[in-house]
């Protein structure tokens, strides 16, 4: 699952390169979207039909139901705002938590109830949900990322990844055909998103 409380904090970016990823190593891939707008549903009818395909998980906004039989990874994009009795229904059902935030005090700020609620999460409580932060639109090199990291220590969360801002990832999710597709991914880009697909793969 892919989640943070805040719009535009690049959840449905991660969510559409992740399944294209996975489905480029020849997973069956299902990529479905707990918002009422089905953003990723629209993202795959663009989607070019040579590429690797990626399969669209018939969702509810109000109940998720189980993905095909035939599913060998399947990916989840939220809205923002999910918390509460919605949050633990689905936490329930999800192995892994990717939460995407940016480096500016608003958007640390707004990620704040939502990690306090994740920590007090059953699933979490008892390590049955893998729980890892990506850095979004930003350098690791700066002082911005520094101070994500000691923002992520107070909750005892980990920063898997950061991955910087790139005009091509807009591009991705308008065209349908994402970083990982046609070898476009540079060797720099690459390094970025290592230590987050290990991350995943890990324990699968």
């Amino acid at each position: 699952m892919v989640a943070n409380p805040k719009g535009g904090s690049g959840k449905s970016t991660l969510a559409v390169h992740l399944a294209a990823w996975f489905a480029r190593n020849d997973e069956i891939v299902y990529l479905g979207d707990f918002d009422r707008q089905q953003s990723t549903r629209h993202w795959l009818k663009g989607r070019p039909r040579h590429l690797a395909p990626i399969r669209h998980w018939e969702t509810s906004s109000d109940e998720l139901e189980p993905p095909p039989k035939d599913c060998t990874v399947a990916i989840l994009d939220t809205p923002a705002g999910l918390h509460g009795k919605r949050l633990k229904a689905v936490l329930g059902e999800m192995d892994k938590i990717v939460a995407p935030v940016s480096p500016s005090r608003f958007d640390m700020l707004a990620s704040r109830d939502f990690f306090e609620e994740l920590s007090q999460t059953k699933a979490v409580r008892k390590d049955r949900v893998d729980i890892g932060i990506v850095g979004m639109r930003v350098d690791p090199r700066t002082h911005s990322s520094r101070q994500l990291v000691e923002y992520l220590q107070q909750f005892d969360l980990p920063l898997v990844a950061c991955i910087r801002q790139a005009q091509r990832y807009v591009q991705a999710v308008e065209t349908g055909v994402t970083l990982f597709d046609g070898g476009s991914l540079g060797a720099g880009e690459q390094a970025q998103w290592k230590p987050l697909l290990d991350w995943l793969v890990r324990r699968r």
